[in-house]
Parts: structure tokens; C-alpha cells; sequence
């Protein structure tokens, strides 16, 4: 096991090791939210992957937070799927229309206001419809000034952050996965959804770690997924892992009554998992940029044979999908 996951795998394992030896056994809880939505119109299996999702928290009877691109669901098709999880019972939140980056010294807070609006405008009539907000790749802002000036119009207009704090890789993960499923038609793909089920475990883990460290308690915790066929996939074991483990699923709402949701750290750039800001804001050492997170992981992919082109921490972006995470994360390999 140490020659497959090499120091970082060390890493992990302290941080989960000293957590289980400082914590004690108390009960751990987590909501769940999606990012982004389907596109019917340029994805044939959209329809599939939507209903899959649904399918898998209607079994599980747990609510979740989905908070669609606007751009990404901007036809009369893409809507219908949003639709349909108003109408199972689930929330819909605005994750902005053209997912600009906040984090970017180009997107000012007037033209990224105004793309928070365009996708109120297209989703405030669907059920299921709240005023929570998530800025997209987590960015929310490169100063201090556009970071209050946000923070001040959203409380000025009813919105509360749909913060979170356990912030898996999914989005590569899902890459990888879609690119060795193509490479490799009808070959089993079980080593590699195993793989990711340990990712978000061992994610989850860590971000109780840091927790425990920033707060001295366990909070209730928000966990941030992609829409995305590898969740469509493997949602349902991943729910019944945390429950094994001795996690309590509960609903965003419930979630998001704990008081750790009230604090804003004040840190530039802002943003990031909510424990990891509170983590810079006390100055902690060895905290993981982004970069170095996204690359220890394909890395790590790359070791198992599971490699793909494209996944520079900026390629998410230009494919059209969010920009990379702010903040950091767990200490660096």
C-alpha cells in the first residue's frame, strides 16, 4: 500500500489516524449537493445520467441541493431535467449562468452580479427554487473588496452561501473514467470506481481532520458533486460507504443550520472548502494549493495506468466547465 500511494497516502493516513485518536467516536453528518446539471442538447445520455442521480436519492429517501450551470440547461430540454428534481422533492440553487470566474482579475463584481441574475431570471419559476448561491469553482473573489461587495449584495437580496466542506476531485476522476471506458469498450471499470469511492472517503476524512483542528468539533458537512455520469454511476455505493462508515445523511437545510456556515473567513483569494478558509485565516501550515491537490491526484491516477490528456488545472475552464477551486487543501506530498 505505501509503494502504490507513495508519502501522500502517509499523509492521508496520519491525518485520518490522528483525527480517530483525538476526535473519539462521535457522529459524523454530511448533506449532499450537485454542480452543473445536463445538456440534452449535446449530451445524448443526459436524460440517463439525470435520472440515474434521481433514482439513487429517491432510494436512499435523501434530499439534496442542486445547483445548475444556467448555460449548461439554457433549452427546453435542459430545464425539463432540472425540473424533474424540484419536483422529486430536492432544492435548486444559483451557481451564476455563464460561470465566470470570480477568482479573475477580468470578471468584475458588476458583470459577475449580473450573471447571477440571468440564472435567477431562468430558475427562479421551477420548483424547488431557493436563494442559496455557490460561486463557480468555488472562487469568490481575488480581493478583499470584490469578496465583501458579493458577500454584501447576496445578504442585501435574501441569498445564503452554499458553502461546503469536503470537495472531492470528482470532475477528474469522471474524465479519466469516461477516457479508459473509451479506450476500452466492455473491459471491467470496477478498479477504477473503487479508486474513486476511496478518493471521496479518504477526502472526507481529511476535511474531519482539518475540522476538528480549525473548530475542535465535528460539523455537519456539505459535500460538493458534479452532475456527472461517474456520479450517475456509483452514487449509490457511495452513499451506502458513508452510512457503513457510520455517517448520517441529512438534508442541506439541516446541514446548513450549523453555525460553522455563518463565518466568512477574511482571506484573499476567497473561497475553497470552508474548513480549508478557516485554516488559512488561523495561518496553518502545509495546507495544499489547489494545483498541487489536482496534481498529487493525477498522479496518482497515472501510477494505476488510468492516464488521460487535458488535465491541467485550468482545463476545466476551457472546456467550458467551472475554473479551478480557491483555497488550499491537505498538506502537500
Amino acid at each position: 500500500m505505501l509503494r502504490r500511494w507513495g508519502r501522500a497516502g502517509v499523509v492521508t493516513g496520519l491525518l485520518v489516524l490522528a483525527w480517530a485518536l483525538g476526535a473519539g467516536a462521535g457522529a459524523q453528518t454530511l448533506a449532499l449537493s450537485f454542480e452543473g446539471g445536463f445538456d440534452p442538447t449535446s449530451e445524448p445520455r443526459a436524460g440517463e445520467w439525470n435520472a440515474a442521480l434521481l433514482k439513487a436519492l429517491k432510494q436512499a429517501r435523501v434530499q439534496a441541493l442542486l445547483l445548475p450551470h444556467g448555460q449548461r440547461v439554457d433549452s427546453e430540454e435542459g430545464l425539463a431535467l432540472v425540473r424533474e428534481w424540484g419536483e422529486q422533492g430536492h432544492l435548486i440553487g444559483n451557481m451564476t449562468y455563464a460561470q465566470r470566474d470570480y477568482g479573475s482579475p477580468r470578471t468584475s463584481f458588476a458583470d459577475f452580479r449580473q450573471d447571477l441574475l440571468a440564472a435567477q431570471a431562468l430558475l427562479e419559476d421551477l420548483p424547488g427554487w431557493t436563494r442559496w448561491f455557490r460561486a463557480p469553482g468555488l472562487r469568490e473573489g481575488d480581493s478583499a473588496d470584490k469578496r465583501d461587495r458579493l458577500r454584501d449584495w447576496l445578504r442585501l437580496h435574501g441569498y445564503r452561501w452554499a458553502a461546503v466542506t469536503i470537495d472531492p476531485l470528482d470532475a477528474l476522476y469522471d474524465r479519466r473514467w469516461r477516457a479508459w471506458q473509451a479506450a476500452h469498450p466492455g473491459q471491467d471499470d470496477a478498479a477504477l470506481q473503487e479508486a474513486y469511492l476511496n478518493h471521496v472517503w479518504g477526502r472526507a476524512n481529511e476535511r474531519e481532520a482539518l475540522a476538528r483542528r480549525v473548530l475542535g468539533r465535528s460539523p455537519a458537512h456539505l459535500l460538493r458533486l458534479q452532475a456527472n455520469a461517474l456520479n450517475a454511476e456509483t452514487l449509490p455505493e457511495l452513499i451506502r460507504l458513508f452510512r457503513r462508515k457510520g455517517w448520517t445523511v441529512v438534508s442541506p437545510q439541516q446541514a446548513y443550520r450549523d453555525g460553522l456556515y455563518e463565518r466568512e473567513p477574511a482571506v484573499v483569494p476567497a473561497g475553497g472548502s470552508l474548513v480549508v478558509a478557516l485554516g488559512r485565516q488561523m495561518k496553518l501550515k502545509g495546507l495544499r494549493t489547489p494545483e498541487q491537490d489536482l496534481q498529487q491526484e493525477q498522479r496518482r491516477l497515472d501510477r494505476r495506468g488510468w492516464g488521460a490528456a487535458g488535465d491541467s488545472p485550468g482545463a476545466a475552464a476551457s472546456r467550458g466547465g467551472s475554473p479551478p477551486p480557491a483555497g488550499g487543501g491537505t498538506p502537500p506530498p
